[in-house]
């Protein structure tokens, strides 16, 4: 199994030293990263990082702003460096009013990305599942409405107090990657396997749907590097093949 890693999770030396980063994560045994900023690199040279280090793009967590302020622009830069996944990473749809404009660009961009290749999807946090002040829940309204696939974060599923794997099952085909995380109920994250979140579960799951999977660890204690090493060990133990 090749396991992915967002690069968030290195947020201490991402904006620093990218291609550092990246090495890291190779040399721990990551295989693919998914991009949370590029930090003023060219497509062409997060590429050249990318084939030094043996890593592929499984995705990027980016804005709908670049692709409504510059679409063309923004598809080359995703084909050059092989992202096929561009993934809203949260929006803010707080009303009904701005929900209802979120969906309509998305129903209307993700054709368009379609053509040149690229899958729009959205990455969710807790309180996506739960009611909002107008009545609606988010989730089930881009379930329903809106062009778009899921990243489920099984985590902030966690914590909306779902049960992951079941979220897993309910949503099938309409997830293409998952975020495997840990951390407390009350929402404090950890490496893998330190938290009490069903780790375990998810990942049997994912790969029996034949999902991506990227881990995701958003401490940093006491270094990003230190933390995601701490998670690949620990796959390991579930994958001793890793």
């Amino acid at each position: 199994m090749k396991y992915g890693i967002q690069m968030y999770s290195l947020r201490d030396m991402t904006g620093k030293d990218l291609e550092s980063a990246l090495r890291a994560v190779s040399e721990m045994g990551y295989r693919t990263v998914e991009f949370a900023g590029f930090f003023g690199h060219s497509a062409e040279d997060v590429r050249d990082m990318l084939l030094k280090y043996n890593l592929v793009c499984v995705g990027t967590h980016s804005g709908l702003g670049d692709l409504l302020n510059d679409f063309d622009n923004t598809v080359k830069y995703h084909k050059t460096i092989g992202n096929t996944k561009y993934i809203i990473p949260g929006h803010d749809l707080s009303t009904k009013e701005k929900l209802d404009t979120f969906i309509a660009q998305c129903n209307e961009i993700a054709p368009r990305l379609r053509e040149h290749g690229i899958e729009l999807g959205y990455h969710n946090h807790s309180h996506e599942f739960y009611e909002q002040a107008e009545g609606y829940y988010i989730h089930k309204e881009l379930e329903e409405r809106c062009d778009v696939f899921f990243e489920l974060d099984t985590y902030w599923a966690y914590v909306a107090k779902l049960d992951p794997v079941a979220t897993l099952e309910r949503l099938g085909s309409r997830v293409k990657m998952v975020h495997l995380k840990d951390g407390t109920p009350e929402g404090h994250g950890y490496s893998l396997g330190q938290g009490g979140a069903p780790v375990a579960a998810v990942r049997e799951k994912a790969i029996e749907m034949g999902l991506d999977i990227v881990v995701e660890s958003e401490g940093c204690d006491p270094t990003g590097k230190e933390e995601v090493e701490r998670c690949i060990d620990y796959l390991r133990v579930l994958d001793p093949e890793l």
